[in-house]
């Protein structure tokens, strides 16, 4: 009763008249409904942020007021029945991993060993930093003193779980309650992906439904159906006309949704990547990564690249920055354009290449993609994820489906970064053919456009004519290979399909070992060089080489290889001091053959 009454006496001097009136009608209900308390504090906070002009005469401006509904809201939460302890969490200010520092413990156990492996960061540590910790503000400099419109979309977040640590999703939850103003957060749609995690059903479901009343819906798919399919039922619960799409291991800066909502109100077509930090997978520590665009190579594996040239002319570092594809983890777009436009391919499975796919789309469709550094989230970069089993044949998988559909005749580097033939690949990629009628259907343009206006960091490898493992007849269970990475040696090495076991050749008589080197960002692909010098053939950059005729072979399928600067052969010997007996050399001619697997284009070789 005396906080009640310290309440009703800060209130009745301080707030109008028609915030008195709502809050007299609050203490009348606090004895016996505490819950009920923090509904209607809360429909009095968006009510006074939406009627500013009628408080500009009170005692107290508007962020007094809201200060104090703040104040009052957190009194209240203390009067609940401790949800997070009996669960061996952590609410409120204060204590480990605050501010985002690092932290340790110091009964660190099998358990927490155990942990690791289940999730893929100290998830014991988790449990005993709270749910409400502070993390630093990020932001460049001029993002904070930027303003923003009060009519600004609604915004409804999905966060997607399967078997995460409770209190990683909770802390998900306070962090975007915490940093969102709560006339623009809607909702909270959390999607459970069929969990076998005890803990996240019961224990989840009455956690949030006391602590956010009203605000929090959860999802449960009644079979795992990955990644990609689970956002779609996400897309499906969320009604506000903005939605975010999260991991459920994140945290949410300061001021993080106004400058995307901004963004979206200006044009729907944008989708609003907010930029990542990281948040240490083993002691929770915060650390600020830098501005960078989303990319991805060949095999449709997205990474950072570097931002483009113009934005870096700026020099406004708080100015969005365009980006040719998404890393995944955090993006927010309008739910109507993305409904239009196709949402995520459900046709992919699990996870990997669907944010590779969205990216080339939108911008193919007449769209834009973009990093926002002034909006910023915390993501934990976990040592092990969900839906590990397979994970490679379900990326190269939904790669293929992407190149089908939106990559035209540039599909087939695809098919050569994944080092597999564009005929009989030995994927099932499904039916592509609504994919391809939605692409005719938004009139869309070609991949060459892409790649000259949004992508142009992309090597590209037109002038290609056959590709992949490379055998010799005197030992057709060794394949050509580019050795160690350090060394510029290539070597025979058992067949295994795999990067390294790429050789390519052009039409102008290359001959390149090793994985594509998709960008301009990474090293290319090695030309295999006949110096004349000695009997081994040696990997130099293609630009290196100081005669171009070293690095020119003459090449038949099922025939020799021939250096055309030195008439000599590349052949296979038997060697003791070779690893498998195996030795690779240039030598005059003895009518060894060589076959190479994948055909682009067929014409001399």
């Amino acid at each position: 009763m005396a906080v009640a009454r310290k309440i009703k006496t800060l209130l009745t001097v301080n707030i109008l008249v028609f915030v008195g009136i709502i809050l007299f009608s609050v203490y009348c209900r606090l004895q016996d409904r505490s819950q009920e308390l923090v509904q209607i504090v809360r429909h009095a906070d968006r009510r006074a942020r939406s009627r500013h002009a009628k408080a500009a005469g009170a005692l107290l401006d508007r962020e007094a007021i809201l200060q104090r509904l703040d104040h009052l809201e957190e009194v209240v939460y203390n009067q609940l029945n401790g949800l997070a302890k009996p669960m061996g969490l952590v609410e409120g200010p204060g204590g480990l991993g605050q501010g985002g520092m690092a932290a340790t413990l110091r009964d660190d156990s099998h358990e927490s060993e155990t942990k690791y492996e289940e999730y893929g960061y100290n998830a014991q540590l988790s449990d005993r930093i709270s749910l409400d910790r502070s993390i630093p503000d990020y932001r460049p400099k001029r993002c904070k003193q930027m303003s923003y419109a009060e009519d600004l979309p609604q915004i409804s977040v999905v966060f997607i779980f399967v078997n995460e640590a409770l209190s990683v999703i909770l802390r998900s939850v306070h962090s975007v309650v915490n940093h969102t103003p709560s006339h623009l957060l809607k909702e909270i749609v959390l999607v459970d992906d069929n969990s076998d995690n005890v803990e996240l059903k019961f224990n989840l479901d009455q956690y949030v439904n006391k602590r956010y009343p009203g605000l929090v819906k959860i999802v449960r798919n009644n079979k795992r159906e990955g990644l990609i399919r689970a956002r779609i039922q996400g897309w499906k619960a969320a009604t506000s006309p903005v939605v975010g799409f999260f991991d459920a291991h994140v945290e949410f800066n300061t001021g993080w949704v106004e400058p995307a909502l901004t963004r979206i109100k200006e044009d729907r077509r944008r989708i609003i990547l907010p930029a990542i930090d990281n948040i240490k997978y083993n002691t929770f520590e915060v650390q600020q990564y830098a501005n960078a665009a989303h990319g991805y190579n060949w095999g449709l594996w997205c990474m950072y690249i570097i931002p483009p040239q113009d934005w870096l002319d700026k020099g406004d570092e708080s100015a969005p920055i365009r980006t040719p594809a998404m890393i995944g983890c955090s993006f927010v777009v309008d739910r109507e354009y993305f409904g239009d436009i196709g949402l995520l391919d459900p046709g992919m499975e699990v996870y990997g290449g669907e944010n590779i796919e969205l990216g080339m789309r939108v911008w193919q469709c007449g769209g834009s993609m973009e990093v926002l550094p002034c909006s910023r989230v915390a993501h934990i970069e976990r040592t092990k994820k969900p839906y590990n089993n397979d994970i490679d044949y379900y990326a190269k998988r939904n790669a293929l489906r992407a190149a089908e559909v939106w990559m035209d005749d540039f599909k087939s580097h695809v098919y050569m970064a994944w080092n597999i033939p564009m005929t009989n690949p030995g994927v099932d990629f499904g039916d592509v053919s609504e994919r391809r009628a939605l692409r005719q259907r938004l009139q869309c343009r070609s991949f060459k456009w892409y790649l000259e206006n949004v992508y142009p960091e992309m090597r590209i490898y037109n002038n290609t004519l056959t590709y992949g493992e490379v055998r010799n007849s005197k030992a057709s269970g060794y394949c050509l290979d580019q050795g160690a990475e350090d060394d510029d040696k290539a070597i025979l090495y058992p067949c295994h399909g795999m990067s390294s076991q790429l050789v390519r050749y052009s039409a102008e008589g290359l001959l390149q070992l090793g994985p594509l080197g998709s960008t301009a960002f990474l090293p290319d692909s090695k030309c295999l060089i006949d110096d004349g010098k000695g009997r081994t053939p040696t990997l130099k950059k293609c630009e290196d080489v100081s005669r171009p005729a070293q690095r020119l072979w003459d090449f038949t399928q099922s025939g020799p290889i021939i250096s055309r600067d030195t008439g000599r052969c590349l052949e296979v010997e038997m060697s003791k001091d070779a690893n498998f007996g195996l030795r690779l050399v240039v030598q005059r001619c003895s009518g060894q053959k060589w076959m190479i697997r994948n055909w682009i284009k067929h014409g001399r070789h």
